[in-house]
């Protein structure tokens, strides 16, 4: 069982064989991807219900170790470059209607947004300069580099509570939330690279300032493809930044869904000193189902990564006390699109869990 789960993180390397062989094979092949996602992926969720198995403690430190979980995570980061690579080319090379634009760069979107930016929320985690480094570069693919600053320096201090941008609250609609914490975020890690630079007695418009040079990075890594693929076709190929700035807005708007459903109407209790509680594992929802663990690098485990947020993917614990949500995430992303539907089914469960744990 132990070798059957490790192949297992190889399962995202699906989504880009579906979505190029669903491009080729064209018409309603297109949603293959989507498909999978949304509707396979859910239905063998409920299937097979949930892994609340945890590594034993005597176990973690060689299983952290353990080089093999690591290369999953760095050989993504070169297929999604190869795969928004051939996104251009298939782009600037095949007229597309609207709706197959839109189904190919929502499906290219649970690509380079759905596991991209959780490899990328791992490996932003970590101390290492190459990790940090793939991070950042898988981030820049979807031009949602300030990530890294916000999440690690401001989500991970401030979740569960008001001052946070990336924890929705109790009544609050996805899209409501998606506004306020896409803007609040951007701002917010603005704000703490400002404080970061005034510490070291640096200007604000400076070469240190990490957001400026992930504002431009982007920008330049699109404008080089365009510019590349107009000479080789002698026109403008306006069919790459198109692509490009469309899968992006999907991509970190799937982050923010995930964001939405971790902790939606969590709290930290205010102390007398005006501090918060420590963040525990009570503090954000948890889904420990196999099938979506896999797809996502237990992400959704997401109770013990917000505890103990340097542990690794593969040792992260399931805790029975924690929030568990009905679904993994992509039957839940489904649900938050829909508001009566999230609030019926997630207001009761929030209320019967806080009962139960007394919060």
């Amino acid at each position: 069982m132990k070798h059957l789960k490790k192949i297992g993180f190889y399962a995202a390397f699906i989504l880009p064989v579906l979505l190029i062989g669903g491009f080729y094979l064209g018409g309603w092949n297109l949603l293959l991807i989507h498909a999978f996602v949304f509707i396979l992926v859910p239905f063998l969720d409920f299937l097979i219900r949930t892994d609340r198995t945890n590594i034993p403690e005597n176990e973690i430190s060689d299983v952290s170790k353990e080089r093999f979980y690591r290369l999953v995570t760095f050989i993504w980061v070169y297929v999604q470059l190869g795969v928004l690579v051939w996104g251009f080319y298939a782009v600037a090379n095949n007229p597309l209607s609207f709706a197959e634009w839109l189904a190919f760069s929502t499906g290219l979107a649970l690509v380079t947004g759905g596991i991209g930016i959780t490899v990328a929320h791992e490996l932003g985690h970590k101390a290492e300069a190459l990790e940090q480094f793939y991070a950042k570069v898988l981030l820049m693919t979807v031009c949602y580099m300030h990530f890294i600053i916000e999440h690690n320096r401001g989500h991970h201090v401030r979740v569960a509570t008001p001052e946070d941008p990336a924890t929705s609250r109790f009544g609050e609609t996805f899209y409501s939330f998606w506004w306020r914490s896409v803007k609040d975020g951007y701002l917010s890690a603005l704000e703490l690279e400002k404080e970061r630079l005034h510490k070291k007695g640096l200007p604000v418009w400076s070469s240190q300032n990490q957001m400026i040079r992930f504002t431009l990075l982007p920008l330049a890594f699109v404008g080089v493809f365009t510019i590349g693929f107009s000479f080789m076709q002698d026109r403008f190929v306006w069919e790459v930044p198109v692509l490009f700035f469309a899968q992006s807005f999907f991509g970190f708007s799937l982050l923010e869904l995930v964001n939405y459903i971790e902790h939606y109407g969590m709290a930290r209790k205010q102390l007398p000193n005006g501090r918060y509680e420590k963040v525990t594992p009570l503090h954000s929802w948890n889904a420990s189902h196999l099938v979506s663990n896999f797809l996502l690098f237990q992400l959704q485990r997401h109770s013990d990564h917000h505890a103990f947020a340097y542990k690794r993917y593969q040792v992260l614990n399931h805790y029975d006390e924690s929030p568990q949500l009905p679904q993994g995430y992509s039957a839940m992303i489904i649900l938050a699109l829909f508001p009566p539907l999230w609030f019926k089914v997630m207001d009761r469960r929030l209320e019967d869990w806080k009962e139960k744990v007394g919060v």
